[in-house]
């Protein structure tokens, strides 16, 4: 209530303003806002609960996932999005991202729910430097996009992730940003040579990799969380990369986790914008009963979700859906008796209808010992209902992609150059090819290392990996003993 009173105004001005403008302009299609569940709704319902828009940015990037991901066969997947000053990643399994309700700004709890999306200061602009006992360190500083990186020469004299990745060749200092941008490499190099390189004892070459080595080191440390904490094994994810920053720096994170496939989308930099148009309409509501699982009223427990089903679908259908498209989630916040935390626990719907206690409780147990790493089921330890969730989705229609027509696995076609650049695995400089990857077709692959280039993004292909291009002109990296089994997802 106290969000919604203070950003509601100002969400509200700005989108009558919005809609006026899209209207004078012409604009007959449909607006949606995102929110931090993951879902989108209509201006009108936004304005009445601007809270629910707060952290959505981030958000379209799982539910791009889902799509990329989807289109393997795959059904879990992690996302990571590397920015200019930050780095998101999320976990999805069974093809529904994880949420919370306990997410923060500025400190302050927010008792929404919201996809649980971990983010770090790691980005392009991230600032590298040495503490006081002098070890190396990279952000959460930022240099921003003003000064920006010291390569920019805008005026920034900090060196930079980017500048680090310039110095080791990854970016070509005339194609950045596809060539609108000329990067400095000496400026890049000055910036590291007097911050880094000479305070610190090392070479130009050592200080840039040490640079680059620290950033990824950070960036897979909050995808080990984000999936520890979910009780899951970052190994048995495919790694769906995005951002602008991310495919530069993704297979070194993947070799840190060992993660095996990772996969790159066409629309890596715009992932979380293209989530946001793959996103369904989405409300959340829950009501608070507190008893002990099997002494819970099965009328009051049927009554609660009613409720909570005819608000959702009440909300759909003013929002112009149809209730053939309406589908329902439902899960319960369960805990063991006397103990403060509680397990997020999707029911279906039929052990919601037949009141299923039994169900329920064999689902809170094995999801308790996948979080905490115990069950008290042996014990039969009474469980505790808290609070009833339920999800209305309203399911939209999604952009087609544009598929491409099988082409072989040559890549000679874009093929434009080789380039010397930093290979980690044995700390020296060497001759690496480099490739367009807009002209990569459905089929192509390519044997790292190599550096694929695109206008927004730039692709480092560490020895360890492979990389395959799929019918819709993204790229999947995976280690080369697994050549098989990716051939048989992409090239179905």
């Amino acid at each position: 209530t106290v969000l919604n009173a203070y950003v509601g105004p100002i969400l509200k001005k700005y989108l009558k303003n919005l809609l006026k403008k899209l209207a004078d302009a012409g604009f007959s299609n449909v607006l949606l806002i995102m929110q931090s569940n993951g879902g989108v709704v209509s201006p009108e319902i936004a304005m009445d609960h601007a809270a629910t828009t707060l952290l959505s940015g981030p958000a379209g990037g799982p539910v791009a996932g889902i799509v990329y991901s989807g289109i393997q066969d795959y059904r879990d997947c992690i996302t990571m999005d590397m920015g200019g000053t930050s780095f998101d990643c999320a976990l999805i399994k069974d093809a529904v991202p994880f949420t919370t309700t306990v997410g923060e700004i500025n400190r302050l709890r927010l008792a929404l729910p919201m996809l649980n999306v971990v983010t770090i200061g790691a980005g392009g602009g991230s600032i590298g430097w040495i503490d006081e006992g002098g070890l190396l360190r990279m952000g959460p500083q930022s240099a921003s996009s003003d000064p920006g990186p010291a390569c920019y020469g805008l005026g920034g004299q900090d060196p930079t992730c980017t500048d680090a990745d310039l110095v080791l060749g990854y970016l070509d200092p005339d194609f950045f940003a596809g060539g609108r941008m000329k990067l400095d490499a000496e400026k890049a190099a000055k910036a590291i040579e007097e911050k880094i390189a000479k305070p610190m004892g090392y070479t130009l070459q050592e200080a840039a990799a040490g640079m680059y080595h620290v950033i990824n080191v950070n960036m897979a440390a909050a995808v080990r969380e984000v999936a520890v904490k979910h009780g899951q094994d970052p190994r048995d994810f495919p790694l769906v990369v995005a951002g602008g920053a991310g495919p530069n720096h993704a297979c070194m994170i993947a070799l840190e986790l060992e993660i095996p496939v990772l996969i790159v989308p066409r629309e890596s930099s715009i992932f979380c914008a293209a989530g946001m148009l793959m996103s369904d309409l989405k409300h959340n509501f829950v009501r608070t009963y507190a008893v002990l699982l099997n002494d819970a009223d099965r009328n009051t427990f049927r009554r609660l979700f009613d409720e909570m089903k005819q608000e959702g679908k009440s909300l759909l259908l003013s929002e112009g859906l149809d209730e053939a498209a309406i589908e329902y989630r439902y899960s319960l916040d369960l805990r063991y008796a006397k103990q403060y935390h509680e397990v997020e626990v999707e029911v279906s719907e039929m052990e919601v209808d037949s009141f299923d206690v039994e169900r329920m409780a064999a689902r809170f147990h094995p999801a308790h010992n996948a979080l905490f790493g115990y069950s008290l089921e042996e014990q039969k330890t009474p469980i505790e209902l808290i609070n009833m969730r339920l999800v209305c989705i309203g399911r939209t229609e999604k952009p087609e992609f544009k598929s491409q027509e099988y082409a072989g696995d040559d890549p000679s076609r874009a093929y434009k150059r080789d380039r010397s650049a930093y290979l980690p695995d044995v700390k020296e400089f060497r001759s690496v090819p480099v490739f367009d990857g807009l002209a990569m077709q459905y089929g192509n692959r390519v044997e790292g290392p190599a550096i694929i280039e695109q206008v927004n993004t730039t692709t480092f292909v560490t020895p360890e990996f492979n990389v395959l291009t799929d019918r819709y002109g993204s790229f999947t990296m995976y280690l080369k003993a697994l050549e098989d089994d990716v051939k048989r997802r992409i090239l179905k």
